[in-house]
């Protein structure tokens, strides 16, 4: 959802004396003129989800943050986005909050990722922030994710704000039907087949959380190549019975 438009819009509409949705209809206008500059795709759906799905080229502009509950797939958007610059010549830094410091900057990067900003321990803050830092001196695309949005994150201020400055986007769970083509779309990227079946399989055995779902394709891409078999619902038993990692 647009975040950014709530007590700010209320504020300023008595400032100016005109009505909030007025004013929050022309900043929802203005945002998604933002995003096509900066070279997002997006779906709106009834201006109420905005789900980030790639990134036509790149331009250095303000920070992204992604916000939602774990499982939603914010992960996901990032890699995607990163992918897309690698896929563009460009370099990623990627960063964790479980990441062992010495987080070091190099300005050949194209793009900055931190996700996990909930769990910024007060060193890893720093260090994020001076990425903040360097980023905007190099003209460096950043791009953050956290299951809180920036204005409930418990970091210090300098950081929360750099975090909350540019687009914040709050990631809706998929429906099952999105959850199906996203599986089938990354399916395909690697180069696998995903049967109806599996895919049923695949949604009605496990949990739906798309971060579990996308390291299950994963899993399944790498046993499948060293099995030099097809993916199948038996191959699929067959990885979890030999290293049942993930339950049904």
């Amino acid at each position: 959802g647009y975040d950014a438009f709530g007590l700010p819009a209320e504020r300023h509409a008595v400032r100016v004396g005109r009505h909030p949705a007025a004013i929050t209809a022309e900043n929802v206008a203005n945002f998604k003129q933002q995003l096509e500059r900066l070279g997002f795709s997006y779906d709106v759906h009834g201006n109420e989800k905005v789900v980030v799905v790639g990134m036509d080229r790149v331009l250095p502009g303000a920070p992204v943050y992604l916000h939602g509950p774990g499982g939603v797939g914010k992960t996901h958007l990032l890699a995607a986005w990163a992918h897309q610059v690698r896929e563009q010549g460009g370099r990623v830094g990627w960063f964790d909050a479980q990441d062992p410091l010495d987080w070091a900057f190099d300005e050949g990067w194209s793009l900055i990722v931190i996700d996990g900003a909930e769990r910024l321990d007060p060193a890893r803050q720093h260090a994020a922030f001076m990425l903040f830092v360097e980023a905007a001196t190099h003209g460096i695309q950043v791009a953050a994710a956290g299951r809180l949005p920036p204005v409930n994150l418990e970091v210090r201020e300098d950081l929360r704000t750099r975090f909350g400055w540019g687009p914040v986007f709050a990631v809706q769970p998929l429906p099952d039907a999105a959850v199906r083509q996203v599986l089938a779309d990354e399916a395909r990227r690697r180069g696998l087949r995903l049967s109806p079946e599996v895919l049923d399989h695949l949604l009605t055995h496990f949990s739906r959380d798309l971060g579990s779902l996308m390291d299950l394709l994963q899993r399944l891409d790498r046993f499948s190549l060293a099995q030099g078999r097809a993916v199948t619902v038996p191959l699929l038993k067959k990885m979890l019975a030999e290293a049942p990692e993930t339950l049904e």
